[in-house]
């Protein structure tokens, strides 16, 4: 999946990656179900790649193949062959975010009542 919600920095005197993934993302529920999960950069040449990752679900193709990247299993996890850096991260905390906690125009401009 490609997400642009997220940071890093620090909690509790650790390096951290902080992601945010809607429920309604097919990868929801690999967070849900695992551990680790990567956080993978890639250069400019792979704009169209992304693009197919950021805009397909994997629920309805092989998001591998539409985008032409070369998978590269790492341990428990996996990244692509192309991508100049990756992140394997363990997860420490998770929490669904709660809509009554969220201003009022990020609620209109990000989510509906779906």
């Amino acid at each position: 999946m490609t997400i642009s919600w997220g940071g890093m920095g620090t909690l509790w005197s650790k390096p951290v990656v902080t992601v945010y993934v809607k429920p309604c993302r097919y990868t929801y529920g690999f967070m849900n179900d695992n551990d680790y999960f990567t956080v993978s950069f890639y250069p400019e040449e792979y704009q169209k790649a992304m693009a197919v990752m950021g805009s397909k679900s994997g629920r309805d193709i092989n998001k591998d193949e539409a985008s032409g990247l070369t998978v590269k299993p790492i341990g428990q996890v996996v990244t692509y062959e192309e991508a100049e850096v990756t992140i394997i991260c363990r997860k420490i905390y998770w929490q669904d975010l709660v809509r009554d906690n969220m201003p009022e125009d990020a609620v209109e401009r990000f989510y509906t009542d779906e």
